[in-house]
């Protein structure tokens, strides 16, 4: 895949018609991480978690509690370079049904580290913004596509903030043509110049991608998509995630179901 620029891919290729109000990813993550505790506090931790194939609750609690304990530590050490190792002090407690308040107690490690660190401070990131911004909206999307995983195990339809679940699009768009090192499959998202809209219909905001013999990338220049996937902007947060099936009742497709079967069988991570 051909990444070698950058720019090709910068946020900011969102088409937006109707006004998004910007996104606070810090205080997001605080919101998002206390529903999730609220979600699974009296929970059964041994529920199977149907988007995590393999996972309980439990599972998806220290997950999403050790990313972002992760990350804090990727803040407080300024990191320039890829991090050679992953291994953090997670502190994580014996019992399962402590899991809860340690979830709790990740999200203030997080606010710690986002109070200590300048979102423009310059970073090395996997994806494109290459400033500790990322890793503060990063940790958003796993900690609220997450919380809507334990919510589905448990039988509730998960509610998410129209703007949230916009920028989230954006984000895991935006990021995904240099997410090959955790998500090989991506590697085969390329093709002779095919196209695919996402449109969401509680606004008017739309993601043009084309897929190229080199790769693939959002291209907001395009007006005429061969397949394209309508949906409001939280059905599609879930539907990129391959937490929804294109073919859902709550979404709308057209054209190539060919391309759309290619995309979502190599795009999920």
């Amino acid at each position: 895949m051909n990444t070698s620029d950058p720019t090709r891919h910068a946020s900011g290729h969102t088409q937006h018609a109707s006004v998004v109000p910007p996104v606070d990813h810090r205080a997001a993550v605080a919101a998002e991480t206390a529903r999730f505790v609220a979600t699974v506090r009296d929970a059964d931790l041994a529920t199977a978690v149907p988007g995590c194939p393999g996972w309980t609750l439990a599972d998806l609690v220290k997950h999403t509690g050790s990313v972002q304990r992760w990350f804090s530590v990727l803040l407080r050490t300024r990191i320039q370079e890829p991090p050679r190792t992953r291994e953090v002090d997670l502190q994580l407690p014996e019992r399962e049904d402590a899991y809860a308040d340690w979830l709790a107690e990740s999200a203030t490690v997080a606010a710690e580290a986002f109070a200590a660190t300048d979102p423009d401070l310059p970073m090395w990131a996997w994806g494109v913004d290459q400033h500790a911004r990322f890793w503060a909206r990063r940790m958003l999307f796993e900690t609220l596509l997450h919380r809507a995983d334990a919510e589905l195990a448990l039988g509730l339809r998960p509610a998410i903030d129209r703007s949230l679940a916009v920028d989230g699009i954006d984000e895991f768009l935006v990021n995904l043509p240099f997410a090959t090192f955790f998500a090989p499959k991506v590697a085969d998202l390329r093709g002779p110049d095919r196209t695919i809209r996402f449109r969401t219909t509680d606004g008017d905001d739309t993601w043009l991608v084309r897929l190229r013999p080199d790769g693939f990338g959002l291209d907001p220049a395009a007006d005429t998509a061969d397949a394209t996937v309508r949906g409001t902007a939280a059905d599609l947060l879930l539907l990129v995630y391959g937490r929804l099936p294109y073919r859902a009742k709550s979404l709308a497709h057209e054209g190539d179901e060919g391309l759309l079967d290619h995309w979502f069988a190599n795009s999920a991570f």
